[in-house]
């Protein structure tokens, strides 16, 4: 696959912390998530979450933190049966009272003091992370986002009007390209000291406050696959691309 990367390949991601956004209430899919975790989704029968991490493990990342609210206990109780998987990582969970957000999270996890990757608990993909971080540092960033090129469809005539109301240009379903993020971030540690603990803070506005300060986010062009499964539409794409090239997923 595109993005795959050679067990030689990932000096820069091997021991490296990541932490994984695993506490949303998963709105986007309900019914299913009412009294399911979204993090607990499965592709197949393998959890999402669950498919990450085995990712995070080809490239050296044992290090890993999960920040849990909605049924955290659920969550917990999964990987306490999955000794196979558990003993071959270093986990961690922070379970929030309150949602504080996609940044402001960060703010009760200890030892950020080093590079680190962060990333929503609902995706699929087969990013490089070390071609990630290799930009990131080429870069110097304090941040940097993993984007994807997605392609939005209007399925409607779309007009194109002058002051006058008179149509000028009649455009038959458009489709236009946007850079989108990808849920995945490289951090630097110097990022945290503007997250102020347990305050509320979502990633785009920690990316505004962060250009505002002068520092440096850079966007990480991947090609590489990626379907966001909170999206009912990309959930379902992903269940039949698991099941058509699940053994390029199984990696530990």
């Amino acid at each position: 696959m595109k993005g795959s990367g050679s067990s030689t390949d990932h000096h820069l991601t091997a021991g490296m912390k990541a932490v994984i956004l695993a506490g949303g209430k998963g709105t986007r899919l309900k019914p299913f998530t009412v009294n399911f975790p979204k993090p607990l989704v499965p592709l197949g029968d393998v959890p999402i979450i669950e498919i990450l991490i085995r990712r995070l493990l080809r490239y050296g990342i044992t290090n890993i933190t999960l920040t849990l609210g909605h049924l955290a206990e659920l969550v917990k109780a999964y990987f306490d049966h999955r000794h196979s998987l558990v003993e071959k990582i270093n986990l961690d969970f922070v379970e929030e009272e309150e949602p504080t957000g996609t940044a402001g999270s960060l703010s009760f996890i200890p030892n950020l003091d080093q590079t680190f990757l962060v990333m929503n608990g609902d995706l699929l993909t087969d990013l490089n992370f070390n071609h990630l971080i290799q930009f990131h540092r080429d870069k110097n960033a304090a941040l940097t986002i993993a984007c994807y090129t997605r392609n939005v469809k209007i399925d409607l005539g779309v007009l194109k009007l002058n002051d006058h109301h008179q149509v000028i240009d009649y455009i038959e379903k458009p489709e236009t390209s946007y850079p989108v993020s990808m849920g995945i971030y490289a951090y630097e540690p110097r990022v945290l000291k503007y997250i102020e603990y347990g305050k509320y803070l979502d990633l785009p506005d920690l990316v505004l406050r962060l250009i505002e300060e002068g520092e440096q986010v850079c966007a990480y062009p991947a090609n590489c696959l990626w379907l966001d499964i909170g999206r009912p539409d990309d959930y379902a794409k992903a269940q039949d691309l698991f099941a058509e090239k699940r053994e390029e997923f199984d990696l530990v």
